[in-house]
């Protein structure tokens, strides 16, 4: 059996003027925390609706667990549970009607794991649904997906309204559903999000795949990256004559960038140590750096 749980195949949906998504391709293994960054209007819930089989594409394909989004819609719900980018509640007059409703369509008769939601999100849902705020909205149908315990969770903008610290909770839930075996879908415009939970990420923009990052090898390089200004060139240029272990760069103002592999580090700072330093610092890799460079050289298929 396969372990490709959601396949996107040369997936097209044309609005007209540009608007839309065109040829998108990509996979989600099983167990994977799938990233889908871009900004708003950029195509990422056109995609997530064409994955959930609300709409249909006008070329391609997306299937889930092998069953066609589209025409198998009926059958795939069993299996994934989904948060919109636009929240619409029915018309029911509190939180915890909307809950009772949800777990009762899932069959829910435990509500221990979604009582432990609520109270990590700290949701008060005997709130008016229809005062509640984005953020309370946001938290309620967070509550409502994650205590379905399905397999695949497809999560449009999930933290659009939450404030830091309830980010930072929702992040950690993610890792706890990924450490359970489930398969994640996410969209966000945060890279700092996308980076710290996900497996991988693929960028769209104007519609357009950019590229699909590997952020797990990224965060797990075998290589550093370092920055050291040293108190004058004559310094930095005899650091740089003698360092056979490691590339280095030559930058301005008695500067030096140098790549080192992670086991030759500590032979590094131990040569450094013998010239007077003004700054050492370790230049991080960034998906948002990453996924820039990405931009500028043109990965889009009309080279926007």
């Amino acid at each position: 059996m396969s372990d490709i749980m959601i396949k996107v195949a040369h997936l097209t949906k044309d609005y007209g003027h540009e608007h839309g998504i065109f040829d998108i391709s990509l996979e989600v293994k099983k167990g994977e925390v799938f990233g889908y960054i871009g900004t708003n209007g950029s195509g990422k819930t056109t995609t997530i609706r064409s994955m959930m089989g609300f709409i249909q594409p006008d070329a391609g394909s997306s299937t889930i667990m092998g069953m066609d989004a589209w025409s198998n819609s009926i059958a795939i719900k069993p299996y994934v549970s989904y948060v919109p980018g636009e929240i619409a509640f029915p018309g029911l007059r509190t939180g915890t009607d909307f809950l009772k409703l949800q777990a009762e369509y899932l069959g829910i008769t435990d509500f221990t794991y979604m009582n432990k939601l609520i109270k990590l999100l700290q949701l008060d849902p005997s709130a008016n649904l229809k005062r509640m705020s984005k953020g309370m909205k946001q938290k309620t149908a967070l509550v409502a997906a994650l205590m379905g315990d399905r397999e695949i969770l497809i999560l449009d903008e999930p933290t659009t309204g939450l404030d830091p610290l309830m980010r930072e909770v929702f992040l950690d839930l993610i890792r706890e559903e990924k450490a359970k075996g489930k398969t994640i879908f996410m969209s966000s415009h945060i890279f700092e999000e996308i980076e710290g939970v996900c497996d991988k990420a693929a960028m769209i923009k104007d519609g357009h795949l950019i590229d699909i990052m590997d952020v797990h090898a990224m965060r797990h390089e075998p290589t550093k990256h370092f920055h050291v200004l040293f108190k004058n060139g004559v310094d930095r240029d005899a650091f740089m004559a003698q360092c056979d272990f490691a590339h280095c760069v030559q930058e301005k103002e008695s500067g030096c960038n140098i790549t080192v592999d992670i086991a030759q580090i500590k032979k590094m700072l131990v040569q450094l140590n013998c010239y007077p330093l003004t700054r050492l610092s370790e230049e991080h890799e960034t998906l948002e750096k990453k996924f820039r460079e990405a931009f500028k050289k043109g990965a889009a298929p009309d080279g926007k």
